[in-house]
């Protein structure tokens, strides 16, 4: 798999003006770090949402470039995880000019389960669910494998901040299998502010995220299309800085994806029997929207706002009847195949086949040949030897 563009922004502007998703004031962080906004929002109130659930026992796989896993923020958070090796250097994960390949996968880890550091956790970045555990993955090309690791090492959510191939082999498929047992998928949908669809927010069974600001307007950098089902604060959020050690604020769908990565470990921990798709129909049906975008009187879901920017504690709380298995989320159908798909294979076909397929037929047909060769050469050497001596005779007798 070539990953064709990661979901974040460059080191950003400072933070200005009141808050459209509230005005609680988190203090958290660094000199350069302050300012975790989406924490202290009315609409995380943070403090409020960790007494109903801090994500404990929970584990999210978040598939990323690499992390830095003994960083201060993420002491004691990290489990055992894997890196996945790439087959050539195309497309490799590219970071910024200047930027650690480890600080966007860091990032978003501390995002979703940071505790901070410093006098009761003052400093640096707090997560949404700072009970939860992370399971590392670090794959560019090969996020379908990652998928598959996570989904048979105990993952129960995935949380994904990048933007795949559309060709990459198996990734719908090893995400239908990862719904189908039990694991909410969780992708951003892109920061080129255009109509494009992508994958893996565009598989079914995936939650699509976009990213609003603290007014709750859209960012302009985030994609809009069918594949937008929710948004999350994702504008001049504080993460790590290129380097991977202070602290700056950055834009994009990848921040947004840790939040309602976050926000679901937080539901698996109330509600453990709700399937991926009953997550998603809390989600959907406690998201908000600025009054703006209730003016105009948008039907829902839309292809910039989807059904809302979620309101986590609103999601822990609220009296919401289950609903169906699948939820309100277009799903995957049939059966997902246990096999993964390989490049170059028809599903369901080992796609090495020692002694079958196209392999065989390569190999009978090439012993095929030779033995043509070399009864032709024996034969032809035989002829010749037999002319040569009828000719001796025709001239000696």
């Amino acid at each position: 798999m070539r990953v064709t563009r990661t979901l974040r922004a460059t080191v950003g502007a400072a933070l200005t003006g009141a808050l459209f998703l509230g005005t609680g004031g988190w203090a958290a962080a660094d000199e350069s770090g302050s300012g975790q906004w989406p924490l202290g929002s009315t609409a995380f109130d943070a403090a409020s949402t960790h007494e109903q659930a801090t994500g404990k026992g929970v584990t999210v796989a978040v598939i990323d470039g690499g992390f830095f896993t003994d960083h201060q923020d993420l002491t004691g958070k990290f489990l055992a995880g894997h890196e996945f090796p790439n087959s050539t250097a195309e497309g490799e994960y590219q970071p910024e000019p200047g930027e650690n390949p480890r600080t966007h996968g860091t990032s978003m880890a501390a995002l979703i389960a940071g505790h901070g550091h410093g006098p009761g956790g003052s400093q640096g970045l707090k997560g949404l669910a700072p009970g939860a555990k992370i399971l590392p993955l670090t794959a560019d090309k090969n996020s379908s494998e990652a998928v598959r690791y996570a989904v048979d090492h105990g993952a129960d959510v995935i949380s994904m901040s990048f933007v795949a191939d559309k060709n990459t082999p198996d990734l719908c498929e090893s995400l239908h299998y990862a719904v189908e047992q039990g694991v909410v998928a969780v992708a951003g949908v892109g920061n080129d502010g255009l109509s494009e669809k992508n994958l893996p927010a565009g598989c079914p069974g995936v939650i699509g995220v976009g990213a609003v600001d603290e007014y709750g307007k859209v960012w302009d950098g985030s994609n809009y299309n069918s594949n937008v089902d929710l948004l999350a604060p994702g504008v001049d959020v504080p993460v790590l800085s290129a380097d991977g050690k202070s602290y700056g604020k950055s834009s994009g769908t990848s921040i947004s994806t840790a939040y309602v990565s976050a926000t679901a470990a937080l539901l698996k921990e109330k509600f453990p029997d709700l399937t991926p798709g009953q997550i998603a129909n809390r989600l959907v049906k406690t998201a908000g929207l600025p009054a703006s975008a209730e003016k105009d009187g948008l039907k829902l879901p839309d292809a910039h706002y989807g059904y809302g920017f979620i309101k986590p504690l609103v999601a822990l709380t609220k009296d919401i009847p289950a609903g169906p298995a699948a939820g309100p989320l277009p799903m995957p159908e049939g059966k997902a195949s246990k096999t993964p798909v390989v490049a170059g294979a028809d599903k369901g076909q080992d796609p090495d086949p020692p002694m079958g397929g196209k392999q065989a037929v390569l190999l009978y047909g090439g012993i095929g040949l030779g033995v043509v060769i070399v009864l032709g050469v024996v034969i032809g050497g035989v002829m010749l030897v037999r002319r040569r001596g009828n000719s001796g005779s025709q001239s000696w007798g």
